[in-house]
């Protein structure tokens, strides 16, 4: 069975515990813009990951709504990915698939369909700067030493090459609030750099997109 067919699999059958899930208020400088409901869990092969978001954008009109779910191996290399873009004047769905030394997606519109394989590479991770918690994979490769990967833009249907760095324990806030979290800092892609911040646990509190305007911050649970 092909990655992307376990995708499927994990959707109609009863859903594994969530190893994380909340939601992330986006705003641009003061207003907020979108919200970001998201559950990372157990992936299907056993041992990876599977992680589902849905972002919507209210503030303009029609609204857009971006659902990825994206499947990863064990390492959290990139297996497969499902990607609806519910923009209703161009909705599209995008499917990824690993293959060797490659990742291939397709594009499935209202009346047209095309393909665009990327070279994949070591340290390869799945980002889009409107879909916040897939900055987590990237976290999850930054060491204290500068360090490069490769970012798919699926919705781009481009590739980047980024520079990433765990800054260790620093200041921030959230949601106000001063706090103490860990900083990884992205840098080198068209979205300019972006700070990620994560707690003692290893969750995604805030991703911070200072050239854009925008800062994605986990909503306290209830």
């Amino acid at each position: 069975m092909s990655a992307l067919l376990l995708v499927l699999a994990a959707l109609q059958g009863p859903p594994p515990p969530a190893l994380d899930e909340g939601t992330f208020v986006v705003r641009r400088d003061t207003i907020e813009i979108a919200r970001e409901d998201f559950r990372l869990f157990a992936g299907r092969p056993a041992g990876g990951w599977s992680l589902a978001a849905t972002t919507r954008y209210n503030l303009s009109r029609p609204s857009v709504v971006l659902a990825p779910i994206l499947e990863l191996a064990a390492d959290s290399t990139p297996l497969a990915l499902q990607y609806d873009v519910g923009d209703p004047r161009d909705p599209v769905r995008i499917l990824g698939q690993a293959g060797r030394n490659r990742f291939t997606l397709r594009y499935l519109a209202r009346a047209s369909e095309r393909a665009r394989e990327l070279a994949a590479a070591p340290n390869t991770v799945v980002l889009d700067d409107s879909v916040f918690v897939l900055y987590l994979f990237a976290a999850w490769r930054a060491r204290p030493s500068p360090g490069t990967l490769t970012a798919i833009l699926p919705r781009g249907a481009r590739r980047e090459v980024l520079t990433i760095q765990d800054l260790g324990v620093q200041p921030t806030t959230l949601n106000r609030d001063p706090t103490m979290l860990r900083h990884v800092a992205v840098s080198g892609g068209a979205a300019g750099p972006a700070d990620l911040w994560l707690d003692p646990e290893g969750r995604l509190m805030k991703v911070d997109l200072p050239m854009r305007h925008l800062v994605a911050e986990r909503r306290p649970s209830n």
